[in-house]
């Protein structure tokens, strides 16, 4: 459906493409007036502070895959999908207690050179490839296309050309500013974003009757984030509880796209605190993102606006084009613009980095900083053309936010599993976190090829003369095609990785160096006894406001 723009909302669109572009080049241009070493490039010259790393984090996570898939799910299953959101908070307090200090102490620029000072070169390079295949084709595939999406719904462009501008925009200020530009404009975008999903909730809100009058016009059962199991959102709350963990911590801990702005950190509390700022932020997208289109759901049920919704994929075009008045539908199209180039960005920034120190800085250890910043701008450069080409293929799914929860759930176990035990068990062995990501990887990619092509195994098993394991899935009631819940996919993973990485560990023990046992926390507890800021920035308790704010709302939405 089009969207009916009236000429001041273009005059607000068109201000902030060029203000937001305009910015992030002034401010890279600047830096190169200055410094111009590959840390400044790369990592903001380890400048960054608490209120910055958290927007940028929060910015960074939200793209328009949020946007519209969230009231996309929202309108089909009411808040279920908010676990997604209201899960993270635990996640970033892990990231801020057990693998911020010693991202920031061991001086890394990218997460596979932890890796390596943790387990060894190989360990790296097999994390520094997985790294950049998500960056290219999660982050910011699934971006573009459902920007693109949105963008041919309120203005009527094309896929492709919306694709390629906004990746053409996004790209010119990423390439020219790195990461210093890519986090200053992701703060602004921030606040644009939040602005312009405020005002639409708001809206929406008002007029549905406020909670009393959406509890009306739904079914119950769409309020309440927890679902039990056999429920039409295929969200179950164990799965939820054991799956989300595991592709949680990969994403807010162990994902370079994310924690690059950690790693850019201009101290151990600022990498701490930051964290846990974007925690208490990821309070607000059930409420504004997932929210709307359950109330838009109940507006439709009232009669307040028509039964005209025939996709669910345009439910939050279908609330800009019945709710905003002009100006306000400007401000929401802005908003969805700094979603997507904020992702886009922070992705590019982060594979170009991982190229640069992780593949390109071992071919070549003897290259100067001014000439890998080159090497970065080409690679950023080259992402965003292979993103360009791969993202109208994402048309295939049904469901982009399903779809890349499910991508992600078959990439995560191995990497969340030597990250954990990595950090965690000291005896964790290099060989033993190297076959891990082997093996684990492979199964994941088994298990995503069986997930997306509905493949029944017990037919496979029996062709391929494995007749005993075909019948005893069939008789476990396993047979036809797969079917195991995509989180709970996740968790299984995690089990058997971890399993072999306990097994390898045993075979083949670590012999640690000075630097690999410094990476190793000697108990749970020690994480809570280094320094800390007085007051209200001690990390230590705002990690327990955070998780006891959380626990709150899981028991006020059950």
């Amino acid at each position: 459906m089009n969207v009916n723009i009236e000429s001041l909302d273009i005059a607000v669109i068109v201000v902030y493409l060029v203000g937001i572009v305009g910015l992030g080049c002034w401010v890279g241009l600047r830096r190169r007036q200055g410094r111009g070493s590959g840390k400044d490039y790369f990592l903001a010259g380890g400048s960054l502070t608490w209120p910055i790393i958290g927007l940028a984090l929060f910015s960074t996570n939200i793209s328009t895959i949020h946007l519209v898939s969230l009231a996309q799910e929202g309108y089909v299953n009411g808040l279920a999908y908010g676990n997604f959101e209201w899960m993270a908070p635990f996640t970033l307090i892990v990231l801020s207690l057990f693998f911020a200090p010693f991202y920031i102490r061991s001086k890394v620029a990218t997460l596979p050179d932890f890796l390596e000072q943790r387990y060894s070169r190989a360990c790296r390079d097999w994390l520094a490839i997985l790294s950049i295949f998500s960056a290219i084709f999660l982050h910011i595939g699934f971006s573009l296309y459902t920007g693109a999406v949105v963008l041919k719904g309120m203005f009527g462009i094309p896929l492709f050309p919306s694709i390629v501008l906004t990746a053409v925009l996004t790209g010119l200020y990423t390439i020219i500013g790195g990461l210093t530009a890519v986090v200053v404009t992701e703060s602004i975008q921030t606040v644009v974003l939040l602005l312009g999903a405020i005002c639409i909730t708001a809206v929406a809100y008002a007029k549905v009757g406020g909670w009393s009058g959406l509890a009306e016009a739904v079914d119950p059962v769409k309020l309440s984030v927890l679902r039990p199991a056999g429920d039409s959102s295929n969200l179950p709350w164990y799965s939820v509880l054991l799956g989300y963990p595991v592709i949680g911590i990969w994403y807010w801990c162990a994902d370079q796209t994310i924690v690059q702005r950690v790693l850019g950190a201009k101290d151990e509390n600022h990498a701490r605190v930051g964290p846990l700022f974007a925690g208490f932020i990821k309070v607000l997208p059930v409420f504004i993102f997932v929210l709307p289109g359950l109330i838009c759901l109940g507006l439709i049920n009232k009669g307040v606006l028509p039964d005209t919704l025939r996709d669910s994929a345009d439910t939050y075009a279908f609330m800009i084009g019945h709710l905003l008045p002009a100006g306000l539908k400007g401000i929401v199209a802005a908003a969805l613009l700094a979603a997507l180039m904020s992702t886009v960005s922070g992705a590019l920034n982060s594979v170009a980095t991982l190229f640069s120190y992780d593949l390109f800085k071992r071919w070549k250890p003897e290259i100067e900083d001014h000439k890998l910043v080159v090497i970065g701008r080409i690679v950023t450069f080259a992402a965003m053309v292979t993103a360009i080409l791969w993202s109208p293929l994402l048309e295939r799914f049904e469901s982009i936010f399903q779809g890349i929860n499910a991508m992600i759930s078959y990439i995560a176990p191995p990497i969340t599993t030597v990250f954990v035990w990595g950090v965690l068990w000291r005896r964790g062995s290099a060989r033993a976190a190297r076959l891990t990501l082997y093996i684990g990887s492979a199964l994941g990619l088994c298990v995503f090829l069986l997930d997306f092509f509905k493949i029944d195994l017990s037919v496979v098993l029996a062709e391929a003369g494995l007749a005993a394991a075909s019948r005893w899935m069939l008789a476990a009631g396993l047979g036809g095609p797969w079917k195991v819940l995509f989180m709970m996919s996740a968790f299984y993973l995690f089990c058997i990785c971890s399993v072999l990485y306990a097994v390898f560990t045993f075979a083949w023990p670590h012999a640690h160096t000075e630097q690999s046992l410094r990476l190793v926390w000697s108990s749970p507890l020690e994480p809570l006894r280094g320094a800390a800021w007085p007051g209200l920035g001690n990390y230590r308790l705002l990690a327990a406001l955070l998780a006891a704010t959380m626990i709150a709302l899981y028991v006020a939405f059950r």
